[in-house]
């Protein structure tokens, strides 16, 4: 079998010739299949109040389901990912930054869920997604939503086409940048019930708390492993 060098190794020529993101998402495919770091990483950004009533909180029989996308691309030379911003509504989310998804329908799987409302709100076509895995799902209190995070990867930029009932913008953030310690911090949030100390991601003048913030400290936590 013909091979290639790279450095003092060697490869196998089709290896070599896979972009960094169909690397990547090799990698996490593998990885996803494996345990998960779980509520020990999604704590790690989660709020005050979060941490000490979470263990003492169940998540109700009644609660409603939900899925979102960590969507894997690359643009001039560059893994990145993106968020969504919300617009404006009498909600508890709205404006907040978060990763596209939304309520699974009775018809369809979680991961049919994903795929359908990325599209739906951010235009990139479910059948041109390769979905790799499945993170740690996660209970949202206030919108008494279930939220189970795909991970997947498309082999193209998207041209971003935004539903505009629901969403006010596209933040495109590098891989790299997720992972910088630089835009981590802390901050005081207003809520309906009052302000709470939270960590917080700063992306481009943007604010990723919450729940978002703790599905990126997972995935943070997944991507260190590879």
């Amino acid at each position: 079998r013909d091979h290639c060098v790279t450095g003092v190794q060697t490869c196998a020529l089709p290896i070599c010739r896979m972009n960094q993101l169909e690397q990547l998402s090799r990698k996490l495919k593998y990885r996803l299949s494996l345990p998960l770091p779980g509520l020990q990483a999604q704590m790690k950004m989660a709020h005050l109040e979060r941490r000490i009533n979470y263990t003492h909180s169940t998540i109700p029989e009644y609660a409603r389901m939900g899925a979102v996308l960590i969507l894997l691309y690359e643009a001039d030379g560059v893994l990145k990912t993106c968020f969504i911003e919300r617009t404006q509504y009498d909600g508890v989310h709205s404006g907040q930054i978060a990763f596209p998804g939304g309520k699974k329908e009775s018809s369809e799987t979680l991961e049919e869920a994903s795929l359908r409302e990325t599209e739906e709100e951010i235009g990139v076509r479910g059948s041109d997604v390769q979905v790799l895995g499945q993170l740690t799902s996660l209970y949202i209190p206030p919108s008494n939503f279930l939220v189970h995070p795909f991970v997947g990867a498309i082999q193209y930029k998207p041209d971003f086409i935004l539903q505009p009932e629901e969403v006010a913008e596209v933040i495109e953030i590098s891989i790299d940048d997720l992972g910088d310690l630089r835009y981590r911090g802390e901050k005081k949030i207003s809520l309906s019930n009052g302000m709470v100390q939270t960590p917080f991601f700063g992306f481009q003048g943007k604010t990723v708390w919450g729940a978002t913030a703790m599905i990126i400290s997972e995935f943070l936590e997944i991507l260190e492993s590879l």
